[in-house]
C-alpha cells in the first residue's frame, strides 16, 4: 500500500487524504450520535415507562376507592381480572398481578406469559426485595425470544396495607427497535450527502492547492543557469510564499556563481592564453637575438664572404619572423571566432582535395575510401571546412611515431540525412589524461604549434551545426567522426 501510494502525486494524495479525514470523522460523530441516540432513548423510554407504571398505579387506587378504599386481599381476584385487561388494553402492556407470596393471580395474556418461558412465580430475589421496603424492584429478563424489563411493585389499600403484587412486562425490542432504524436511516442519509459534497470541496481543494505549486514547478524547470532567469512573484505570505521565497534566494545565488565562475573561468582563460602566447613568441626570439649577437661579432665590411653571411642571416630571421606572424595570425583567427559565410559545399570534393594535398607526404599515405564520389552537399563555410580537414590530417601525420610506416585513412559516407566524415590515423593515440583536454584552447601533444588547432575545428564544426567526437587507442591510433546536416 505504501508502495502504491507513492507513485501518487501530490494532489491525488492532498485529495485521498482529506476524503480519508472525511470518512474518519463521519464515522467517529456517527458512532458517538449512534452511542448519545441510544442513551437518550433509553432515558426516554425509562421516563415513559415510569409514567405508565405511575397511570396504572392510580388507575387502579382509583378504581379500589369506588370500591370503598378496602378490600379483602383474597377478593383481589374477583375485583381487578377485568380492570387488569382493560388497563393492559389501554396502555399497551402485559400487567400480571401476583399475591403477596408471589403467586399468579391474574395476567393480561396468560398463554404469552407462558410461551415466553415466564414462571408464574415471582423470582426470590424480587419478593426479597420488595420484603426489605424496595417501592420497586426491576429485573431484567433474557429468554429465547428477546429481551425483556420486568417491574414489580406492592399495590395498597388505603391504609397502606399490601393487598397484592402488580407486575409489568415490557418487551425491550418493541421499545427501542423501529426508533433506532428510522435514526440510523437519517443519519446514513444525511452523511451520504454531506460525504459527496464534501469530496467535491476537497477535490476543488486539493487542485487549488496543488495548482500553485505546479506553476513554481512549470517556472523551475524552464531555469536555465547560462541565461538571466525572473523570480517567481508571489504575494501570500504563506508555506508555499516560504518555498518561493527560497526558491528566489537560490536562482540568485545561483546566477551570482555562475557569473563568478564564468568570470574566474575567463581570467584563467586569458591568463593560461597569455602564457601560451608568451611562450609562442619566445620560442623564435631566443634564436634571432642568438643570431644578431653572432652577426655582431662577426661583422667585418672587408671580410669576402660577407655580402653570404648578411643573406643566411637576413633569411633565418625572415623564417623567425614569418614564424612569429604565423603565431600571431592563429590567435587572432581563434580570438575573433572568424564569422563563416554559408553556402552550399560538396563535401566529398572539399575533402578530396585536403587529401590530395597530404598525398606525397613522405613515409605516411593519405587515402580517401570510398574513391567513388559520394554526393553530400551541406550549408557550411567552404574555407573553414578546409582549415578542419587540414588541420586533422596534419594532426594524423604528426601523431605517427618514427619508424612507422604511417597511414592516414579517410571516409565519407552518408547516413540518416547526415554526412559522416571519418579521418583516422595510426599513431600512438592520446593518452588517457589529456583526453578530456584535447578541444581546450592551450592543449598541444606536440612540441611546437600554438595548441590551438583542434579548438578552431571544434568551432568551425559547432558553427556549421555539427558535431565532432573521437576515439583514441594507447600505440594504435586516433579516429576522429564528423557529423554534418544534409542540405534538403
Amino acid at each position: 500500500m505504501r508502495i502504491g501510494l507513492l507513485h501518487l502525486t501530490l494532489r491525488q494524495r492532498i485529495y485521498l487524504s482529506m476524503l480519508t479525514l472525511l470518512a474518519l470523522s463521519f464515522v467517529a460523530t456517527g458512532i458517538a450520535a449512534y452511542y448519545n441516540f441510544t442513551k437518550q432513548e433509553e432515558d426516554y423510554n425509562k421516563q415513559r415507562l415510569s409514567r405508565k407504571e405511575q397511570a396504572v398505579q392510580e388507575s387502579m387506587h382509583y378504581f379500589l376507592q369506588q370500591k370503598g378504599g378496602a378490600i379483602p386481599t383474597d377478593s383481589v381476584t374477583s375485583y381487578f381480572s377485568e380492570k387488569i385487561c382493560e388497563l393492559s388494553d389501554v396502555h399497551r402492556l402485559a400487567i400480571n398481578l401476583y399475591s403477596l407470596k408471589g403467586d399468579l393471580l391474574i395476567s393480561s395474556s396468560v398463554d404469552s406469559l407462558l410461551d415466553l418461558g415466564f414462571s408464574q412465580q415471582i423470582d426470590y430475589t424480587v419478593m426479597k426485595q420488595l420484603s426489605t421496603g424496595t417501592n420497586r424492584a426491576m429485573q431484567a429478563r433474557d429468554i429465547d425470544h428477546g429481551q425483556y424489563i420486568m417491574a414489580y411493585w406492592y399495590f395498597r389499600d388505603e391504609n397502606n396495607q399490601p393487598l397484592a403484587i402488580t407486575n409489568v412486562r415490557y418487551d425491550k425490542q418493541d421499545i427501542d427497535t423501529d426508533e433506532l432504524k428510522s435514526f440510523l436511516y437519517q443519519l446514513s442519509t444525511i452523511y451520504a450527502g454531506l460525504f459527496i459534497g464534501a469530496s467535491i470541496i476537497a477535490f476543488l481543494l486539493s487542485n487549488y492547492i496543488t495548482s500553485s505549486l505546479q506553476k513554481i514547478a512549470v517556472r523551475m524547470k524552464g531555469v536555465n543557469p547560462a541565461a538571466k532567469n525572473e523570480p517567481i512573484q508571489w504575494t501570500s505570505n504563506d508555506e508555499i510564499g516560504a518555498l518561493v521565497y527560497e526558491y528566489n534566494r537560490m536562482l540568485f545565488e545561483v546566477e551570482a556563481s555562475v557569473e563568478k565562475l564564468a568570470e574566474t573561468e575567463r581570467e584563467i582563460a586569458w591568463r593560461e592564453m597569455a602564457k601560451q602566447v608568451a611562450h609562442e613568441i619566445k620560442n623564435p626570439l631566443t634564436p634571432m637575438k642568438l643570431r644578431v649577437q653572432h652577426l655582431q661579432r662577426s661583422w667585418d665590411p672587408s671580410d669576402p664572404n660577407f655580402t653570404e653571411k648578411l643573406n643566411v642571416f637576413a633569411s633565418a630571421m625572415i623564417e623567425q619572423i614569418d614564424t612569429l606572424s604565423n603565431i600571431a595570425t592563429e590567435f587572432s583567427h581563434f580570438a575573433k571566432m572568424p564569422k563563416a559565410s554559408e553556402e552550399a559545399v560538396d563535401l566529398y570534393t572539399t575533402l578530396k582535395g585536403c587529401v590530395d594535398l597530404f598525398a606525397n607526404t613522405p613515409g605516411v599515405e593519405v587515402t580517401l575510401n570510398p574513391e567513388i564520389a559520394v554526393k553530400a552537399i551541406i550549408l557550411a563555410d567552404r574555407e573553414g571546412l578546409v582549415r578542419v580537414f587540414n588541420n586533422l590530417i596534419k594532426n594524423g601525420i604528426q601523431a605517427i611515431p618514427d619508424g612507422r610506416n604511417g597511414k592516414v585513412d579517410c571516409s565519407l559516407h552518408v547516413v540518416d540525412n547526415r554526412v559522416v566524415v571519418k579521418i583516422c590515423d595510426n599513431g600512438s593515440g592520446i593518452p588517457d589524461e589529456m583526453i578530456g583536454k584535447i578541444f581546450q584552447p592551450n592543449f598541444t601533444t606536440k612540441t611546437q604549434g600554438t595548441g590551438l588547432g583542434l579548438a578552431m575545428v571544434k568551432n568551425i564544426v559547432n558553427i556549421a551545426n555539427g558535431t565532432i567526437g573521437f576515439e583514441t587507442s594507447a600505440e594504435k591510433g586516433t579516429c576522429f567522426e564528423l557529423s554534418f546536416p544534409l542540405s534538403v
